[in-house]
């Protein structure tokens, strides 16, 4: 399992529109192969930083998502609320053994 971590800072005033945006467009993401789960989350500190957490199966199931059209999907209904590019980050969980 990999988890992804992308952090969007917004422009100041299109918080709501954001979240709009990601509501209308979530499917196209939910609906992707390798697609474990997902929640998007906002600051409370900082309320125009947003961070996705999305578990996927795989690294390549994250990459198959940015290669399809479902990305041009997903892009299309948030990005012109980013006030800059997204930051995301791809990790794994540590290995606990007693």
């Amino acid at each position: 399992m990999v988890l992804e971590v992308a952090q969007f800072d917004i422009r100041p005033g299109a918080e709501e529109a954001f979240v709009t945006g990601y509501r209308s467009v979530v499917g196209a993401l939910r609906s992707s192969p390798g697609l474990r789960s997902i929640r998007m989350t906002r600051g409370i500190e900082t309320p125009t930083r947003f961070v996705l957490l999305a578990e996927w199966d795989s690294l390549e199931d994250h990459h198959a998502f940015r290669d399809s059209d479902r990305f041009a999907v997903w892009r299309g209904g948030i990005g012109q609320y980013f006030a800059g590019p997204p930051q995301v980050e791809h990790v794994t969980d540590v290995s606990v053994t007693s």
